[in-house]
């Protein structure tokens, strides 16, 4: 079966408890649990948490919590891959079948549903190796990007693009940071994610980025804007 897993643990250190602190009237994590189950694509929801508190919320949005994440695996530095994979053995030891994984953050209250049955219809079309994520396109040309001293003297990261036009610059983009398909077991044989990858290119508005308070706040004016045009929409 093809599966979300929401890795989601307690110890926000920017903003604590950031996985469940109100966003727009529901718990952040709230988001990405509807949007996996709305997708149609998974089969179920499972969040991975070293949190009690996050666990009862989960399930209270019908996400299943069927294992708690070890300590090991839930600091500042621990990266996406080896929760993920953690919670692909362990689901397997419960004698889970596991096909397709979605890894979605539990940050991304902007999250779409339709993007996860996309990017799980781009994986497959691609032979179904590698990854399939979203990314956004720099809303600016980072080949005219400036570095900038000490003393706020300027100079281009790459003189030869100077006096090139933006028209006449590749786009470049950026992980979206909102989720990631795989065949478990290339979850599980670890390597890096963007080294093996195709993409599903949103629209830079619906990408946020939530690390500090400002963010938040600049996220749910966003979020705002988006519910305010829907509900304009549909009168």
């Amino acid at each position: 079966m093809n599966i979300a897993i929401i890795p989601a643990r307690g110890g926000s250190k920017r903003i604590p408890r950031k996985n469940i602190k109100p966003f727009a009237g529901k718990p952040m994590i709230a988001y990405a649990i509807e949007a996996a189950r709305s997708s149609r694509v998974c089969d179920t929801v499972v969040v991975s948490t070293d949190d009690k508190e996050i666990a009862r919320i989960a399930q209270e949005y019908g996400a299943e919590v069927p294992f708690t994440r070890p300590l090991e695996l839930a600091d500042d530095h621990t990266p996406t891959v080896p929760v993920i994979a953690h919670a692909i053995e362990t689901l397997r030891g419960l004698g889970w079948e596991l096909d397709k994984i979605a890894c979605i953050y539990p940050g991304v209250p902007l999250i779409d549903a339709g993007d996860i049955a996309g990017a799980l219809d781009v994986l497959e079309a691609g032979g179904g190796g590698g990854y399939a994520f979203p990314v956004a396109e720099f809303p600016s040309a980072i080949q005219r990007a400036l570095r900038r001293d000490d003393t706020g003297r300027s100079a281009p990261f790459q003189p030869e693009h100077a006096l090139t036009r933006t028209q006449d610059l590749e786009p470049a983009y950026y992980d979206a940071g909102q989720f990631y398909w795989a065949h478990a077991d290339t979850w599980l044989a670890g390597g890096t994610i963007h080294l093996d990858a195709h993409t599903v290119v949103l629209p830079e508005w619906r990408v946020v980025d939530i690390d500090t308070p400002e963010d938040w706040d600049r996220a749910e004016l966003a979020f705002e804007a988006l519910r305010q045009r829907g509900a304009d929409a549909s009168r």
